[in-house]
């Protein structure tokens, strides 16, 4: 059974995407230049796009399928999607950020506990902290934790070291690569990360999607040459 199944047309305005890739790597990196279309894909997979014709399936489930009459609802897909902007709720605390992750948490297998996510991200001593009080890097650790929460099928991240210095940067990547030894080994979802960064890609993927001007160039193995 394949991991990740996709072959979808979406036309955005005068953008036009065009994909089609198949892989089963437990972390994936959606690679390309800006303008190349990794953020509409990943829209389209998460249920926030809808193509005008294709289908998308995860782990032999199908979330799309256009001549089938299927459109499961971003809810439904089961995507732990982190935005560059993390996307916090302000009045709530870090706690009820998290546990607010828990709610949509409706997958019938079991999934990580919150004091494991807590455990995992270094986040203990945030929790009763709001969103205004915390680093760059706090917030990102937030927001991944949250999505995890979720119990995702899959956890997917927009440009994850895109907003922050460099000091936050070696801080999150730290994190990321635990995930990603935790994705390799299945004790959490497989993860995609979307980046422009090569040293990013060929640090936290095991095969990247290539992407050129709205199309997959190649689906390859890390690590990849400039």
């Amino acid at each position: 059974m394949t991991l990740i199944d996709v072959d979808v047309k979406l036309a955005l305005g005068q953008f036009r995407l065009d994909v089609q890739f198949a892989s089963n790597g437990r972390s994936i990196a959606l690679f390309g230049p800006s303008g190349s279309g990794k953020t509409s894909l990943a829209n389209a997979i998460a249920g926030l796009a809808t193509p005008q014709s294709g289908q998308i399936s995860i782990n032999g489930t199908t979330l799309f399928d256009k001549a089938a009459g299927i459109n499961l609802t971003p809810q439904q897909r089961g995507i732990g999607y982190v935005f560059q902007d993390n996307r916090l709720f302000p009045h709530m605390t870090i706690k009820a950020n998290l546990v607010y992750g828990q709610t949509w948490a409706a997958r019938s297998q079991q999934g990580p506990s919150f004091d494991d996510i807590v455990a995992l991200l270094d986040i203990g001593h945030l929790l009763q902290r709001t969103p205004a009080t915390l680093s760059g890097g706090e917030s990102q650790r937030v927001a991944i934790g949250r999505a995890l929460l979720m119990n995702p099928r899959i956890l997917m991240l927009d440009e994850p070291l895109a907003s922050l210095d460099q000091e936050r940067k070696t801080e999150i990547i730290h994190y990321l690569l635990k995930i990603r030894k935790a994705s390799m080994d299945a004790s959490l979802a497989p993860m995609i990360t979307i980046s422009h960064a090569l040293d990013e890609v060929n640090r936290l993927a095991d095969e990247v999607v290539m992407m050129a001007d709205g199309s997959v160039t190649d689906v390859v193995k890390t690590p990849i040459k400039a």
